[in-house]
């Protein structure tokens, strides 16, 4: 999910190599390719649908095949209650394994919100990004000693903390990538990621070389397919991003949540069930 501004930047180099694919052992052992066994809908993706309708798009959401959701508590879960989401979750036979939080949740109300995640069946509680005021390396190792710190009382609650990637994390400060600066400053004990594709190729970044240099971090994804001029982001598998290699090349990926985001689509409800074809069928 982007800042909701426009973050079109360059393309990053062409991906490297990662480790031997899915494809080639699962042919090496003459078993089946591998397919995801559940996809998910980051809920930005249908955004108006969800502020007019909330329990109708959850359904159709359903009826085109998905089996997870993320939530938008950003979004004040499109003015409804706790109990109401859960309801509606629970009606359409919808998981929600994580939700997009603001930062501020961090320094107030962190272990009330802790609680909710429980009641609306939440494993992840994920930070898009940071204000804008969060300008120096500084400030981006501040807010690093902060997520270990909440990340902490999170896994003592048995809720995980993640960071989400934004394009103009890849943009570098003081010679440094902030990205990186934050990712090594915090504990990989307390605090996992989420790799939303798209933007780090469209800030520049090689979703591939993040894959290989921080494998065990990752445990999020965001599918989202990029055109060619990298202006923004387009119906999967009519772009430029691999998925196959891509799929095949996350560790686990069957633990792991992968959710479908579009955002500046003019059908949005036509093109989430356009991305979930696409992933039903995809044989990585």
């Amino acid at each position: 999910m982007t800042r909701r501004r426009d973050f079109m930047k360059t393309l990053g180099a062409a991906a490297v190599g990662y480790a031997l694919p899915r494809r080639a052992r699962s042919l090496d052992r003459g078993a089946p390719l591998g397919k995801l066994n559940r996809i998910g809908l980051e809920l930005y993706s249908v955004r108006d649908a969800m502020h007019k309708d909330p329990e109708g798009t959850l359904a159709a959401v359903r009826a085109m095949g998905y089996s997870d959701v993320e939530l938008l508590w950003s979004f004040g879960n499109f003015g409804r209650t706790t109990e109401q989401v859960r309801a509606s979750l629970d009606h359409e036979g919808l998981r929600a394994p994580s939700a997009h939080i603001s930062p501020i949740i961090l320094f107030v109300g962190w272990e009330r919100s802790l609680e909710i995640a429980h009641r609306l069946g939440h494993e992840y509680l994920i930070v898009p990004s940071f204000p804008e005021e969060t300008r120096s390396l500084d400030d981006w190792r501040e807010w690093a000693d902060r997520f270990n710190a909440a990340g902490a009382v999170a896994r003592r609650a048995g809720i995980w903390l993640a960071f989400h990637n934004e394009p103009d994390h890849m943009t570098p400060i003081d010679g440094k990538v902030p990205y990186d600066v934050f990712v090594e400053r915090t504990d990989p004990k307390v605090v996992r990621l989420q790799l939303d594709v798209g933007n780090m190729v469209i800030g520049g970044g090689d979703p591939f070389a993040y894959l290989q240099r921080y494998r065990d971090r990752y445990w999020s994804f965001h599918l989202k397919d990029v055109v060619a001029d990298r202006s923004h982001d387009t119906v999967l598998g009519t772009g430029t991003v691999d998925f196959k290699r891509l799929l095949a090349a996350i560790p686990d990926v069957d633990r792991k949540f992968c959710y479908v985001e579009q955002e500046g689509q003019e059908d949005p409800l036509g093109s989430a069930r356009k991305d979930c074809e696409f992933l039903k069928k995809l044989e990585f």
